[in-house]
């Protein structure tokens, strides 16, 4: 009996603990929003934190208020860089938006020649009659191989970097050899992930990282947020 005492008095303390640890954390959050609020600089933001009840409280506002800080200059950032994007995509006949090539190298071993370049961009077609925007993703693939790796599926990456989920078939549009010797050949493969404009507006808050697969080797690709922004801005 008495140790049923002892397990329920503990109870009660442990639930007392969590709910001023909710409370606090809870309270916090409103006291970051209430600084923010008074459209005070950073420096005077700082200083209205330290005016809080306890350290705690202190320190856990100002850690809130520094990465509000941080995150809105990241946002301008960001801002600058889409505005940069929109300016270079091409409108053709009001119906079709094709956006500014990208292009990136990724060492993959330890040879010269051992270097995949991915060269992507995304391009749009309205309907003119429905208003709908169907997209792609256009991306090739050059690398130096001994037989081509001819593609055929991708996968949407999450934010972890896992990519094994939501797989769909791309259409290869062709795959080039050039340069050959008894060894190997220049390959360029190109191909196109068909995109639908609701996906694409429910990412461009984060952008986004496909893998596209063949049998002998797996490339990823990224799609900035500022790309992805710039380009709907547009694509519209």
């Amino acid at each position: 009996m008495k140790n049923l005492l002892l397990i329920f008095l503990l109870s009660i303390f442990l639930v007392g603990c969590s709910s001023l640890e909710l409370e606090a954390a809870s309270t916090s959050e409103d006291e970051t929003q209430r600084i923010l609020a008074m459209g005070l600089s950073h420096e005077e933001n700082l200083v209205e934190a330290k005016k809080l009840d306890s350290p705690h409280m202190v320190s856990v506002v100002t850690l809130q208020l520094i990465n509000a800080k941080d995150e809105k200059i990241q946002a301008g950032i960001d801002l600058a860089a889409s505005d940069q994007f929109a300016a270079m995509v091409s409108v053709i006949g009001d119906s079709k938006f094709v956006g500014s090539e990208l292009t990136e190298s990724k060492k993959t071993g330890i040879l010269e020649t051992d270097v995949d370049i991915h060269s992507f961009y995304l391009e749009g077609l309205k309907d003119l009659n429905s208003g709908i925007i169907k997209h792609k993703l256009v991306l090739a693939i050059s690398h130096n191989s001994r037989k081509a790796r001819n593609y055929v599926t991708a996968n949407l990456c999450d934010e972890w970097n896992r990519c094994d989920s939501n797989e769909q078939a791309i259409n290869l549009l062709s795959s080039t050899g050039t340069n050959c010797t008894t060894a190997s050949c220049d390959y360029i493969e190109l191909m196109e992930l068909n995109l639908s404009d609701d996906f694409l507006k429910s990412v461009a808050d984060k952008g986004l990282t496909f893998r596209f697969n063949s049998k002998r080797k797996s490339n990823k690709v990224n799609v900035s947020k500022a790309y992805l922004k710039g380009y709907l801005k547009v694509a519209k």
